[in-house]
């Protein structure tokens, strides 16, 4: 069947969700805000201690890897548990690359992505069938399985062959641009920018049209001409091309990984996290990415056990769920928005 246009089918969030950017007219504010936050980001390196700075690294990281969870969530309503196992593919392929090639760490961040995309795709096929429940419980077990097969085959680290895995550790050396820590994290905060920029153009795309179509109805979908296979399949590979840059940047961060830094169970993690934060705005993943490793660290820095952070994350889960389904951000966005109304009317 052909496709007709899909100009009709504008990918609004549900009703009461923020959009991902709004308009520069109705929200001057909210620009103005994000240039402030864009500054503070500049200045943060230099008032974070060692410890703090390697821990917002890796919020910044796993923030992209919570925006492809966001994509299928947000404009499919489909459920992937596998995220954290793509990003350990992205790991993974980075790793082999720069110890295979000597390539510049970008061109190795971008070929992971590619193959993080494609093995996305190949996860998300049971998505072209089912959906819910099921799709969620095929996605975990992809990611049971890549931890398994990590667990058995080990990362590479310098050494020879396909695998490349020697007794001793090399480590990859950190990107150009991101050789200190400081560095490092305004690095990933760019990278980041990108990365929303991106899902931003494939929303306000063809592909973003057709996503609401699907999420509103297949059957509506596939009578205005949209191919509900190739739309589902384009949104996990951009879920996974994002875990791979997510995983490609951990490992140029760290320099080595191993089987038990992407266990199945921080998929669901990150999938919950992503529904507490907020799906359908960039805030909340950012968010995700702060819950996901600063709430941890912080809690653990002042002498609480960081695995309190899973009963207040079940908690915000519940939140979420039954009385704030667009997460933390929406309720923020939501209380600038009528704040802002309200100082317009007086």
């Amino acid at each position: 069947m052909t496709e007709r246009p899909l100009a009709a089918a504008a990918p609004q969030a549900p009703p009461g969700q923020p959009s991902l950017f709004p308009t520069f007219r109705a929200h001057r504010g909210a620009i103005a805000l994000l240039a402030a936050v864009a500054a503070a980001i500049w200045l943060l390196p230099a008032l974070l201690d060692a410890l703090y700075l390697r821990v917002m690294i890796s919020s910044v990281i796993f923030t992209i890897a919570a925006a492809g969870t966001a994509v299928l969530y947000a404009r499919l309503g489909l459920v992937s548990l596998a995220q954290v196992a793509l990003v350990g593919v992205g790991g993974w392929v980075t790793l082999r690359m720069w110890h295979a090639t000597g390539l510049p760490f970008e061109v190795d961040m971008l070929v992971a992505a590619v193959v993080s995309a494609v093995i996305g795709m190949l996860v998300g096929l049971p998505a072209l069938r089912m959906r819910g429940l099921f799709l969620a419980l095929i996605t975990l077990m992809a990611a049971a399985g890549f931890q398994i097969l990590v667990t058995g085959t080990q990362f590479p680290n310098g050494g020879t062959g396909f695998l490349g895995v020697a007794v001793t550790s090399i480590f990859m050396a950190r990107p150009t641009l991101g050789q200190t820590d400081e560095a490092m994290l305004r690095y990933v905060c760019v990278i980041a920018v990108l990365c929303f920029l991106l899902v931003e153009a494939n929303r306000r795309s063809r592909a973003g049209r057709a996503w609401a179509l699907i999420r509103k109805s297949e059957s509506c979908a596939m009578a205005a001409g949209v191919h509900v296979a190739f739309y589902k399949l384009w949104a996990f590979a951009l879920a996974g091309f994002l875990a791979g840059i997510a995983g490609g940047l951990l490992a140029g961060t760290i320099g080595v990984l191993d089987a038990t830094t992407f266990p199945a169970s921080e998929s669901v993690l990150l999938f919950a996290l992503t529904v507490v934060g907020g799906a359908y705005s960039w805030m909340g993943q950012v968010l995700t990415g702060l819950l996901f490793r600063a709430a941890p660290a912080l809690l653990n820095d002042i002498g609480v056990n960081g695995n309190l952070s899973y009963v207040i994350f079940g908690a915000g889960l519940l939140h979420a769920l039954i009385t704030a389904p667009t997460g933390i951000a929406g309720q923020i966005l939501g209380a600038l928005g009528r704040f802002a109304r309200g100082r317009s009317s007086s």
